[in-house]
């Protein structure tokens, strides 16, 4: 290693904990040679990319725990707990109530500790041990509790790791590396289908038990297993994160401040609190709550996805390896749409997009009895989940600072949506006629909604981009006019005023505070 190479490394080390501001970004910027940084940045992806992985296999677990028991129902679950269908219902939607309850407070805890690694890890070990108790109960009243529980400490996976993504990658990066994360929510789909083949087909009396105990018994003991290793292999915070050169956590940091314009970094005197009244006060958060709720009672054929794919007229264990394929494709086609969708930093048309080809797939699905026709629209209606990944990378770049606002908007969001969990769950109980034709009137219509939200979406993001380049036109115009007047250029530029008597600095959109330049992704 030359002189200048090892000078360099010992001032980069030397600001590495404290890359707080541009001006300190811009100094361990020019201290770093360009194909070195390059270097370092490369190999600080491929050593994020491989730890957050895990997250991917975290999800597929998480859904494989919390849907088995659609899975149970098709080997007698109903009739040994004797459940009509509205009970079982309950049991599904009451998940969801312990699920909204808990997720703003766990995201507030994810923001605000060291070791947000310990704390997933713990949360899945949990949830791992409740869902083995699914296995137990024998009435009603044991199922529901059970599931209230599993939803309670399930709450502190998905917005703690989404929240942990958005503190690594950039707004560039993000939305494919959110795909890949949402793909363990996809392949978990096919997975449940194929384990629980062949675990209802060979379980069923071992030791006395029904099969569709073990199957919660065994999907629960993986969990618990895979929660161990994660404790380990999980990232923490660009600052502190074990594996990580002290290099490749000062590049970590620089990236995410080159990004906005400002350090990912809450202000001195702001606190969980402070975050979750500025996410509460700000209209972004509820047009993008109704929306994604909507998106989710359209989405809600998920966990019916066995008992719509019996439709096509064949017994269980067929039935649960042809519910597999479709979420396969969906996995394909949630690739694609995030790479395009991070390449040309547009949104809404790779929201809208697969929405619609969800739209024809529920109306192949009430028009026809064809069994061909009905199994591609099942393909068409998973693939719906392109859309939601991307609107999730959508409330992280609209949120972009400070991360205690960004922590309560994802979490507030992504909880309420779960409201239509609960919705959805009694939307498929209508089957007067077989079909569900009922039922995919009520999705088609829920997309319908998605759309009109995303558009309204849209429209308010365009607003505030154009507010943002009138401001920054009006800062351009005053420093002009200074020069014009003194001869000189200012030490700095005054404050611009907005449209509603604001300065920049001290207005409460975020986005008026962060480097020129800075726009929201629409």
């Amino acid at each position: 290693m030359s002189d200048t190479h090892k000078q360099q490394v010992q001032t980069v080390e030397g600001l590495a904990p404290a890359v707080q501001t541009a001006s300190t970004a811009q100094q361990l910027l020019s201290a770093m040679d360009p194909a070195h940084r390059a270097s370092v940045e490369k190999s600080l992806i491929r050593k994020l990319d491989t730890r957050c992985s895990i997250f991917v296999l975290i999800y597929i677990l998480n859904y494989l725990d919390r849907n088995a028991i659609a899975s149970a129902r098709l080997k007698g679950l109903e009739a040994d707990l004797n459940l009509d269908y509205n009970q079982y219902a309950t049991c599904l939607s009451i998940l969801y109530v312990g699920y909204i309850l808990m997720q703003v407070p766990s995201n507030m805890i994810v923001n605000k500790i060291a070791r947000p690694s310990l704390y997933i890890a713990a949360a899945m070990l949990f949830w791992g041990l409740i869902s083995t108790l699914s296995g137990v109960v024998h009435n009603f009243a044991g199922m529901v509790t059970v599931r209230f529980f599993l939803g309670f400490v399930e709450a502190g996976f998905l917005p703690g790791a989404l929240l942990i993504q958005s503190k690594w990658y950039t707004r560039r990066e993000l939305t494919l590396r959110n795909a890949i994360l949402f793909c363990g929510n996809i392949i978990s789909n096919a997975f449940s289908a194929l384990v629980a083949a062949g675990v209802l087909s060979d379980m069923q009396g071992v030791l006395g038990w029904a099969a569709w105990r073990w199957l919660f018994w065994i999907e629960g003991a993986i969990t618990m297993a895979v929660a161990i290793a994660a404790a380990f292999l999980l990232p923490d915070l660009p600052h502190n994160s074990r594996g990580f050169t002290a290099e490749e956590l000062a590049v970590a940091q620089l990236r995410m401040i080159e990004d906005v314009g400002e350090a990912d970094v809450d202000e001195e005197g702001q606190n969980a609190f402070t975050g979750l009244k500025m996410a509460l006060t700000d209209v972004k958060a509820y047009v993008m709550a109704l929306t994604l709720t909507a998106y989710v009672i359209g989405l809600s054929f998920n966990a019916f996805f066995p008992t719509l794919t019996k439709t096509l007229g064949f017994d269980y264990v067929p039935t649960l390896l042809m519910s597999a394929p479709p979420w396969f494709f969906a996995c394909i086609v949630c690739l694609i749409n995030a790479i395009h969708a991070d390449r040309t930093q547009e949104k809404f048309w790779h929201i809208v997009g697969p929405i619609l080809g969800g739209i024809v797939g529920f109306v192949i699905s009430m028009s026809t009895l064809n069994v061909a026709a009905r199994y591609i629209a099942l393909f068409l209606q998973a693939s719906a989940y392109a859309g939601f990944i991307v609107f999730y990378s959508w409330i992280s770049s609209s949120f972009p600072r400070p991360p205690a606002k960004r922590a309560v908007a994802i979490a507030f969001i992504n909880a309420f949506s779960q409201l239509g969990n609960v919705a959805g769950s009694y939307v498929w109980n209508l089957n007067g006629d077989g079909y569900y034709r009922g039922s995919y009137g009520i999705v088609t219509a829920m997309f319908g909604l998605t759309i009109v939200g995303c558009f309204a979406f849209r429209y308010m993001l365009k607003n505030l981009n154009n507010e943002l380049e009138h401001l920054e036109t009006a800062g351009l115009e005053a420093n002009k006019s200074q020069e014009d007047m003194a001869g000189t250029v200012p030490a700095s530029a005054p404050d611009v005023v907005s449209s509603t008597g604001v300065e920049i600095h001290d207005h409460p959109n975020e986005a008026l505070r962060m480097a020129k330049g800075f726009r929201y992704l629409v």
